[in-house]
């Protein structure tokens, strides 16, 4: 893995976020984290992580949306999220590089993580 790599989170469940944030350190990676897509794309605005962990089911601007705008300017890798399966098909059609189906296994998502990295 390579050093100082950044990986946003997504997700207005504060459990969630504190959760993967945790995990993700311990594995070697910058976490910064967001609470909501309005957020999310604040934040991507100034510096580009080096994949986004995304919620598909929040309030106000979605996990949808959020792939769709950011797609319109980034290839950055996602992996999308969300307690709803069928959500998944929509969200790699919307760019998403993987989706994965709450609950997930941490290190299932650490290790997805590590490949859409090494992959680019």
């Amino acid at each position: 893995m390579i050093p100082n790599q950044q990986i946003m989170v997504v997700d207005d469940d504060p459990r969630i976020v504190r959760f993967i944030r945790l995990k993700l350190i311990t594995s070697g990676f910058e976490v910064s984290t967001a609470s909501s897509g309005e957020e999310a794309l604040e934040m991507m605005g100034g510096k580009c992580p080096h994949a986004i962990v995304l919620d598909i089911i929040m309030p106000g601007i979605d996990g949808f949306e959020v792939l769709r705008r950011l797609r319109a300017s980034s290839d950055v890798p996602v992996i999308a999220f969300s307690a709803r399966p069928e959500n998944g098909p929509r969200a790699l059609k919307l760019g998403a590089n993987d989706f994965i189906t709450k609950p997930f296994d941490i290190d299932d998502l650490v290790q997805r993580i590590q490949q859409l990295l090494e992959g680019r």
